[in-house]
């Protein structure tokens, strides 16, 4: 089993029964103390974030992962569907499963979906997606001195702020680690 500061983002351990993903690692030494592995984790049980600190030689028993690649096809009352681009086969997940990715999610988009123990544990999305300004306020002649922005609401529904010059119909490419403008499509 590998020691607390071999293990980092983006892996699973077992922590007390339940299978945790490791959202963030980091290895620290304060002062004069001992050093200590602090670690931010998701239980897939209930789905709740915590951060977790473990000493430097702690054991932890690492779960086995899998990435798959799956497609975005549609959302209905029973869940959000993705389907499997080579074998068509259709997973559906719960909205409380899919939570903030669900702002970024349209039509045929590529995302990567980690199992553990063959169940669904956390869907990836690419670091930046396109999607259309469906609302948007005009800018105001002469109201540009400094980086002056205004709202404007997506396709999926999230709002975000752009510059004055986007108009609504146009795409924009937004990063999804953070939900920031990043430029014109």
């Amino acid at each position: 089993m590998p020691n607390a500061n071999e293990v980092g983002k983006g892996q699973a351990i077992k922590f007390n029964t339940d299978i945790c993903m490791v959202l963030e690692s980091q290895h620290r030494t304060p002062g004069n103390l001992r050093a200590f592995v602090q670690m931010t984790l998701r239980s897939l049980r209930t789905g709740k974030s915590f951060v977790q600190r473990f000493n430097s030689n702690d054991a932890l028993q690492l779960v086995p992962i899998s990435r798959k690649k799956y497609e975005f096809s549609y959302k209905d009352g029973t869940g959000y569907n993705f389907i499997d681009p080579l074998t068509y086969d259709t997973l559906t997940l719960q909205e409380e499963f899919v939570g903030k990715v669900k702002d970024y999610l349209t039509e045929n988009q590529a995302v990567d979906i980690v199992f553990t123990d063959e169940k669904p544990a956390e869907i990836e999305l690419p670091s930046v997606v396109t999607l259309k300004v469906v609302e948007s306020a005009d800018g105001v002649k002469g109201d540009s001195a400094n980086n002056v922005q205004k709202p404007a609401v997506l396709e999926t529904g999230l709002s975000i702020q752009v510059p004055l010059f986007i108009k609504e119909g146009e795409l924009v490419r937004i990063g999804t680690a953070d939900g920031k403008y990043l430029g014109r499509a």
